[in-house]
């Protein structure tokens, strides 16, 4: 550890926060109608949209519609990537010549995209053609992006309501994020990432003579594109298997800092967008510097944890004054350190295989960053809406603690939204452990585990809440691609996308009929740092639901035929 270390952290985490801020502002026009300066360009192509469509976007819909529409449009989505993934061997740009993948496989991978959470049970450049990656994988990467917007979008306009009906139209929110915000952006950031050096060809591979003088065959694909907004997306799956890891996709310390900032820097802007829109700005500083302390102590915990000596190599005998197992070793403890911590927190980690070989400690900041809700900032409109979330429940803590009805952003908290927040927040820690405690006791689930014992544990733990909560990163020495593990992981993946998301939805419906609040004298100030205090409090409470109990697995783990006795009841 050193002062240029912590300084190198500091810089990444807040950069992608602090350029939130007009983002957010820009985004915010785009959730309200307003004119912008791309309006004269993309609006005649967003009317075109409509027309072929049927789709009058000036027409709201009720939380019931706009949550049958969000469903509805990703049904289709995943029963077409499905389908694509299904015949990849006779469609076209498929000069490698991959057969269709497995039915299992094609059912996690669909899940996976369409939820935002590009969990990849497969290596990508050995398993997937041009064709599968663009139009399959890549199109989700946009549109599952901007449905995590669009519930912002809808909860944003049910605070703003006073008695009003309809929370917006989910077909205009998904249109206007993806034309307006997440296309730009993903062009300006791949051509600068060709410029780069990151490859961006339809070419099945190029060869290359080795220093030994021998050849090699080097995959190739359409990497820059699907990279950019793998990133701005907060999606994670690239088109190689190590991803970001992968000196193609990752060539440079500047591409590093680009997409480390990438993956984050959209998920603040929805933060500071949902602000402008309920017109509340104070009080969604409160949860961005909530979301931003618990971020930086757990960057500052992966850094101190990866730059200690590993008890393994110093029972070997072997030098261990420089600890760079797990980290990139072109890059160093800081930067791996920030990427590991934004990549969780952001709701997506797009570097799999470097999670396997960090320090145990580091190991456990991951999953506790996951567990905490996926808010740190989360993906584009999800992280903000549970954040929210657990705003009305630090609200609702502090109405009991005073015997009054509890109030946010001017509106009042009652019975059935708690009962609703619940609901979001609780389909985490049940899908997390209900599935670990299965794959704990089951032999095909066993099977597919490499490594037996703590570290066993720890990998079944960590892919149950990397799918639970969207995120997409692993543990290696887990062989997923098996018919239990992708199964079981696409499930939690869609449990932990959809059942937040249409419940949010609900609130926003609850919220939308009842009358604006001015503040009063008994108004809770949201925007203090008593606030900011209560509410980590309550994250940290919600996040140990499904960390501690998860501890608290390993000496059941030792008594697997007592387990099997009562699973087989």
């Amino acid at each position: 550890m050193n002062i240029q270390g912590w300084a190198e952290i500091a810089l990444t985490l807040s950069a992608a926060c602090l350029l939130g801020w007009p983002l957010g502002i820009y985004m915010s026009r785009v959730w309200n109608g307003e004119r912008t300066w791309l309006d004269p360009v993309l609006k005649p192509v967003e009317g075109v949209f409509y027309r072929a469509a049927g789709i009058n976007p000036n027409r709201s819909q009720g939380w019931l519609g706009y949550a049958g529409a969000l469903l509805a449009f990703n049904l289709v989505g995943f029963a077409l990537l499905y389908a694509i993934l299904r015949l990849q061997g006779v469609l076209p740009l498929n000069p490698q010549g991959f057969d269709g993948v497995s039915p299992h496989l094609a059912f996690n991978t669909a899940a996976s995209f369409v939820t935002n959470t590009n969990w990849q049970s497969y290596g990508g450049e050995t398993t997937l053609s041009a064709f599968t990656q663009m139009t399959g994988l890549t199109v989700q990467n946009f549109v599952s992006a901007a449905t995590g917007a669009t519930v912002a979008a809808a909860l944003a306009r049910a605070f703003v309501a006073d008695r009003g009906e309809g929370v917006g139209n989910f077909w205009a929110d998904l249109t206007r994020t993806t034309l307006w915000v997440l296309l730009p952006l993903a062009f300006v950031m791949a051509v600068a990432l060709v410029g780069l050096g990151v490859p961006q060809t339809l070419a099945a591979h190029a060869q290359a003579t080795t220093l030994e003088g021998g050849s090699q065959t080097i995959s190739l694909f359409q990497t820059a594109s699907q990279l950019a907004i793998k990133q701005l997306g907060v999606n994670g799956g690239g088109v190689f298997n190590a991803n970001s890891a992968h000196p193609l996709e990752n060539p440079s310390a500047l591409t590093n800092l680009i997409t480390a900032i990438g993956i984050n820097v959209l998920g603040w802007a929805a933060f500071f967008a949902f602000g402008r829109s309920v017109m509340a700005s104070r009080d969604v500083r409160a949860l961005v510097a909530a979301a931003f302390l618990l971020l930086g102590a757990g960057a500052a915990g992966l850094y101190v944890a990866e730059t200690q000596t590993p008890p393994a190599l110093v029972a070997a005998g072997v030098d261990a004054s420089v600890n760079m197992e797990g980290k990139e070793v072109r890059f160093g403890a800081p930067a791996s350190a920030a990427w590991a911590a934004m990549t969780t927190g952001a709701s997506n980690g797009s570097v799999n295989s470097m999670h396997a070989s960090y320090m145990p400690l580091g190991g456990a900041i991951q999953m506790v960053l996951m567990q905490l809700g996926e808010i740190l900032p989360g993906g584009i409109g999800s992280g903000i809406a549970v954040m929210v979330l657990m705003a009305m429940l630090a609200v609702f803590v502090a109405g009991l603690m005073v015997g009054r009805t509890p109030e946010y952003l001017g509106k009042k908290i009652e019975a059935r939204e708690i009962q609703l927040v619940m609901i979001a927040v609780l389909v985490l820690p049940l899908s997390i452990l209900g599935f670990a405690a299965a794959a704990a006791v089951l032999p095909e689930a066993l099977a597919g585990l490499l490594n037996k014992g703590p570290h066993g544990l720890s990998e079944v733990l960590y892919a149950y809440t990397s799918a639970a909560a969207n995120n997409g990163s692993a543990f290696a020495g887990l062989t997923a691609n098996a018919p239990w593990w992708n199964t079981t992981l696409g499930l939690a993946m869609l449990a932990g996308r959809f059942v937040p998301a249409v419940t949010v939805l609900a609130i926003a419906g609850s919220l939308v009929v009842k009358p604006k609040l001015a503040p009063s004298a008994g108004t809770l100030p949201t925007h203090g740092p008593l606030f900011i205090g209560l509410l980590i409090g309550v994250i940290l409470i919600l996040g140990g639901l499904q960390f501690f109990p998860a501890l608290s697995l390993g000496p059941i783990v030792e008594h697997f035929d007592m387990l099997r006795v009562l699973a087989a009841l």
